[in-house]
């Protein structure tokens, strides 16, 4: 008995010795560390702005678009709520700044035939934006799918009395001095105008300029709206995001594609193109036939997902001067087009509420999935004009 207990006793001193350096050998280990150490922060680059670090495993899926991030931006972005900016795409606003970087683009005509888009950002880092112009109607339906309160920046809106009042809408909706980021209402340092942004003069209304970091930082600081409103409510509490897939193998990627697009007729310098590239499977964009090209990094305009929702399009008979204000019925549900993977899904639209979700079905009822990267919504009225080649 006293020789069993001897051994037993031996054993379990063996086992505590080298469990112990196990521990010790393992969490010393690199290995143990990429498993155990805290996320370190973004660094600051000499503007002031967040770098993050690139060569970080890519495993963390956006909420809003599905493309991959790494955990060290995850942190970051877990931090605020989406943010809505109204970027003009008059062709004397060309190139933008921006508009590479956001999550969501959705392009519609705000008047005369001249589109204007609303570019959603969340997850990507942060850059300037602009040039910056007003709000429509339509916009408001969709900024309002982003979860509680979303951010919405503008510079003043249409807000004759009638459908197309977007102003007056912003205030029934209680986001008036809320999350609703006007330019009118704040100013600089967190708006400013560049007269010589493109090397040469230009119009006013084609020069006002923002960041995404100094947006998210005056709703922190100034309303209270961070990830959660002041009494505590995450912004994605309701939230419906989108479904995704990673990108289609090569061998089942479409060989070729071209997608032309005219939101009116006799518009020319508003036409689209998207040109599929099968490497890459993504998207190039020309705007008036020629490459669209972001300010911030001189490179070409691309997207994973090119989506087309046709709406009924009519003037809202407001009194406004040539009676240029627009309405889209937007809810309810109408035809749509889907590009990806080089390929084309023939698609419906639907929208119940102005809070919910744009939902995109196939044929069969079933909700499309997109592939994981940015998503861009062009709006057509129903005689507008695509051309697959």
């Amino acid at each position: 008995m006293l020789k069993d207990k001897k051994i037993l006793l031996f054993a379990l001193i063996v086992y505590v010795l080298s469990t112990g350096s196990s521990y010790l050998l393992f969490t010393k280990s690199p290995l143990a560390q990429k498993f155990t150490s805290p996320i370190s922060p973004p660094t600051i680059d000499s503007s002031g702005e967040i770098v993050f670090d690139e060569s970080l495993p890519k495993t963390e899926a956006c909420p809003i678009n599905g493309a991959k991030y790494s955990k060290q931006q995850k942190a970051w972005w877990e931090k605020h709520r989406p943010l809505g900016i109204m970027i003009e795409n008059h062709e004397n606003a060309r190139p933008q700044s921006g508009l590479n970087s956001a999550d969501i683009v959705y392009e519609a005509v705000a008047e005369g035939g001249i589109t204007r888009t609303l570019a959603i950002y969340h997850c990507g880092p942060p850059v300037q934006v602009g040039p910056i112009r007003s709000a429509r109607t339509y916009f408001l339906d969709w900024i309002s799918e982003y979860g509680d309160s979303p951010l919405y920046v503008h510079v003043g809106g249409a807000n004759t009395p009638g459908p197309a009042d977007a102003l007056g809408q912003i205030n029934d909706y209680r986001w008036g001095s809320y999350n609703d980021l006007n330019q009118f209402s704040i100013g600089f340092p967190t708006f400013w105008r560049d007269y010589n942004r493109l090397g040469h003069a230009t119009a006013t209304e084609h020069t006002m300029y923002s960041t995404t970091s100094k947006l998210w930082d005056f709703a922190a600081k100034n309303r209270k709206l961070s990830n959660k409103n002041e009494d505590g409510t995450p912004w994605d509490e309701e939230f419906v995001p989108y479904v995704f897939k990673d990108d289609a193998s090569g061998g089942e990627r479409g060989s070729s594609q071209g997608v032309h697009i005219e939101f009116w007729e006799n518009a020319p310098d508003y036409n689209v193109d998207w040109t599929f590239d099968r490497v890459s499977n993504q998207y190039s964009r020309k705007n008036g036939n020629v490459p669209h090209i972001d300010k911030n990094t001189g490179k070409q305009l691309t997207a994973k997902n090119l989506i087309i929702l046709y709406m009924q399009e009519r003037n809202a008979n407001d009194g406004y001067e040539n009676n240029i204000h627009l309405l889209y019925r937007n809810k309810g549900t109408g035809k749509a087009q889907v590009f990806m993977d080089g390929r084309e899904i023939e698609a419906t639209w639907s929208k119940k509420t102005r809070t919910d979700k744009t939902l995109l079905t196939d044929k069969n009822g079933n909700e499309i999935k997109f592939v994981r990267g940015r998503i861009w919504f062009h709006i057509l009225p129903l005689e507008g004009v695509v051309r697959v080649k």
